[in-house]
C-alpha cells in the first residue's frame, strides 16, 4: 500500500522501507485505534450526542439491501441511535470495473441473503436506471415519515425483482419534487465528510463497517459499549467461516487462485485457502496476475486507507499478523511474480506465495530489495541461484497476463478471487465458506 505515492523516487530503498514500516505499523495499531475510537466518542458526548450508528443506503447496491433488513433487529437489539442517510454509487475510480462488480453483486448478494436468512429475489437482475430514481423517490421520502425500516425491504424486493408497478403503488402521490436528490447529495457530504465512499455502510464513533459482512463488528463495538440489551447472547450476524467437516466421498476438485502480491486481502486469503485445500484433498491451482494499478485501475488513497484498517480488524480476529507493510507496487511485485513463476512448477510455489504475501503485509520486508526478496525466497526453498534465474526471466508476464484474460472470463477483475473446477467465481477473503460449499458439491456422488 503506498500511502506516499512517488516518494520512493527520492528516498533510497532501504530508507524507504523503513518508513513505510513504521508508518503502516502506527497507522494500523490497536493503541491508534483504541484513541481514535475513546476520541470519537468524547466528540460525540460533548456535542451532546447519545450513541448514534450512521448508515448509509445506496437503492441500487444489493448489499445495501440486505444491510437495510438488518436496520430493524439492530434497533431492538442495541441501545444506540441510528441514523439512516441515501448515498450515490462509488466514484468510478472507487469501483474498478463497475458492470463486472455490479453484475457479480446480484449473484453474490443472493447466495449471502441465504446464509443469513435475509430476503433477495431469486430471479434478481440488474435494475433500469430510471426504476432505481423511483426507488430513491420513494425511500426518501420514508425517511421523511420515520418509515425506513418498514418501507426498505419491500421496496427493494420490488427493485430487484423487476417489479415497477408495485414500485409505483409504493411512490407517494404527492411527493415534493427533487427531495431524492436533496437527501442524496446531504448523504453523499456527510459520507464523505466521515471519510467514505461506498454504499452499504455502517459508522460508529470514528470507524466504518461494510454490509452484513463485518456487521458482527460492530456489534462487538456496540456491546463492548455497554448497549447491547441482549449481552452475551450470540451476534446477529456473526462472521462466516469454512468449517473443516469430513470431506464428501468423491474425488478432490481443483481450486483456481487468482491473487496479487499487493492485495493484502490476498494475504488474508493464502495460509486459510491452502488449509481448506489440504482438508480436503484439493489441488490449489495458483493464478498470480499484476496488481490493479498496475493494470491501469485506479485505487483511491480513501480506499487504501480504509482497506488496510479492515485488513487490520480481519487478520485480529482471523488470529494472522497485519500490519508491517511495505507495499511491492511496481518492483517489488515483479519480482516476486518472476520468482513464484520458477517456483510452481518447483513444487515450491504455495510456499512462496504465501511467504511473499506476509513479507510484504506482515514482517514489512521489501520485495523490491535483493536481501528480502531472497530470504523470502530461502524460506520457501529455492536456492539463490534458482532465485537470480528467475530475476533473469521475463517468462512470468505471459503467465500474469493469461491469468487475467482468465480472470476476465470468470466475470471478476480483482483479487482475491477463487473457484471450484471452472464453477462460478467468488471475490473476496469473505468468501471461502462459499468456496468450502462448493468443493462439497463437487465431491459429493449424485444420487
Amino acid at each position: 500500500m503506498s500511502f506516499r505515492p512517488g516518494f520512493s523516487e527520492t528516498i533510497p530503498v532501504s530508507m524507504r522501507t523503513l518508513i513505510l514500516r513504521s508508518a503502516t505499523t502506527l497507522l494500523t495499531s490497536p493503541t491508534r485505534r483504541r484513541l481514535a475510537r475513546d476520541g470519537a466518542a468524547l466528540a460525540a458526548r460533548l456535542r451532546g450526542e447519545r450513541p448514534t450508528v450512521r448508515y448509509f443506503h445506496q437503492a441500487d447496491d444489493p448489499y445495501s439491501h440486505l444491510a437495510a433488513q438488518m436496520l430493524p433487529r439492530l434497533r431492538a437489539r442495541y441501545a444506540a441511535e441510528i441514523e439512516v442517510y441515501l448515498a450515490p454509487p462509488p466514484e468510478d475510480s472507487a469501483a474498478p470495473d463497475r458492470e463486472r462488480l455490479r453484475a457479480y453483486g446480484v449473484r453474490d448478494a443472493a447466495r449471502l441473503a441465504r446464509a443469513y436468512g435475509l430476503e433477495f429475489p431469486a430471479n434478481a437482475a440488474l435494475p433500469a436506471p430510471e426504476t432505481v430514481g423511483r426507488l430513491q423517490s420513494i425511500l426518501a421520502d420514508a425517511l421523511e415519515g420515520d418509515r425506513f425500516d418498514l418501507i426498505a425491504k419491500a421496496a427493494g424486493n420490488a427493485l430487484w425483482s423487476g417489479d415497477p408497478r408495485t414500485l409505483e403503488t409504493m411512490a407517494a402521490p404527492n411527493g415534493a419534487p427533487g427531495l431524492a436528490d436533496q437527501h442524496l447529495a446531504a448523504g453523499e457530504a456527510k459520507r464523505r465528510r466521515l471519510g467514505h465512499y461506498l454504499g452499504g455502510m455502517f459508522h460508529f464513533e470514528g470507524e466504518w463497517f461494510w454490509g452484513v459482512d463485518r456487521l458482527g463488528r460492530l456489534e462487538r463495538r456496540l456491546a463492548d459499549r455497554g448497549l447491547d440489551r441482549n449481552a452475551g447472547a450470540p451476534p446477529l450476524a456473526p462472521a462466516l467461516e469454512p468449517t473443516l467437516g469430513p470431506p464428501p466421498a468423491g474425488p478432490p476438485p481443483t481450486i483456481e487462485l487468482w491473487f496479487s502480491f499487493r492485495s493484502p486481502y490476498s494475504w488474508l486469503v493464502m495460509p486459510r485457502i491452502r488449509r481448506l485445500a489440504r482438508a480436503y484433498g484439493a489441488r490449489l491451482d495458483l493464478r498470480p496476475i499484476l496488481p490493479m494499478v498496475m493494470r491501469g485501475l485506479a485505487v483511491p488513497r480513501i480506499k487504501t486507507l480504509y482497506i488496510a484498517l479492515d485488513c487490520k480488524r480481519e487478520a485480529e480476529r482471523l488470529g494472522l499478523p497485519f500490519g508491517a507493510i511495505v507495499d511491492p507496487v511496481g518492483a517489488g511485485a515483479e519480482r516476486a511474480l518472476a520468482v513464484l513463476h520458477h517456483a510452481l512448477p518447483l513444487g515450491l510455489g504455495e510456499e512462496f506465495a504465501e511467504l511473499g504475501l506476509k513479507a510484504a503485509f506482515a514482517d514489512g520486508i521489501a520485495l523490491a530489495e535483493d536481501k528480502g526478496l531472497f530470504d523470502v525466497a530461502r524460506r520457501a526453498g529455492l536456492t539463490d541461484a534458482q532465485t537470480a534465474a528467475a530475476l533473469a526471466d521475463d517468462g512470468w508476464r505471459t503467465r500474469v497476463a493469461t491469468n487475467r484474460a482468465a480472470l476476465l472470463d470468470a466475470g471478476l477483475w480483482g483479487a482475491p478471487t477463487f473457484r471450484v473446477s471452472g464453477g462460478p467465481a467468488h471475490w473476496g477473503q469473505d468468501r471461502l465458506w462459499m468456496l468450502e460449499q462448493d468443493i462439497r458439491a463437487a465431491m459429493t456422488p449424485a444420487i
